[in-house]
């Protein structure tokens, strides 16, 4: 009975050590989505530099776009920004910003000093357009194609590798 005591701890350890060793090694960036491969979320939304005009879901469709979750108070936000730059200036894939509980002349202020690589800017005052993508934290990016289905979610600061991998090699029609 004694050596049972002994045994316990030491399988629980052994199962613990396991546990950890197969999360090693894994992307972190790479968190699944139950929204990839079905329509995202209807939005409608004022938009950041002309609040009387209104970003939508509805008026995006027909084209494929990368819908990016900034906010000017978050840092890995200001991390990816050259990334978003390149890419906006490639002409490949438009992007749209979903501005996420943000002061608006924060936001301003950070594409003034930045650049501006967004088509248009969606205001999410209450957030409630970020917790219907799942959105955990900033930055998050979505593909989303020309019929309104999310491709892809990248979660974090996108770095050029990954556009190129994942984000071109999709809009090229071919798997990563």
């Amino acid at each position: 009975m004694k050596a049972w005591h002994y045994a316990i701890p030491l399988l629980l350890f052994v199962a613990l050590a396991v546990l950890l060793y197969s999360g090693l090694g894994k992307d972190t960036r790479f968190v699944p989505s139950p929204l990839v491969g079905k329509p995202a979320p209807a939005f409608d939304l004022p938009d950041l530099l002309d609040p009387s005009q209104r970003v939508t879901a509805e008026s995006l469709r027909g084209q494929t776009y990368l819908l990016n979750v900034w906010g000017s108070w978050c840092v890995a936000c200001a991390q990816e920004h050259p990334v978003l730059m390149r890419l906006a200036a490639s002409g490949r894939l438009p992007i749209i910003g979903l501005n996420w509980k943000d002061e608006p002349e924060a936001a301003v202020a950070m594409l003034r000093r930045g650049g501006d690589p967004y088509t248009a800017i969606a205001v999410d005052a209450s957030g409630r357009t970020a917790i219907d993508f799942g959105v955990i934290a900033a930055p998050e990016s979505f593909l989303i194609d020309g019929k309104g289905q999310i491709i892809y979610k990248h979660t974090g600061p996108i770095d050029w590798a990954s556009v190129e991998s994942q984000l071109f090699t999709r809009l090229e029609g071919r798997q990563p």
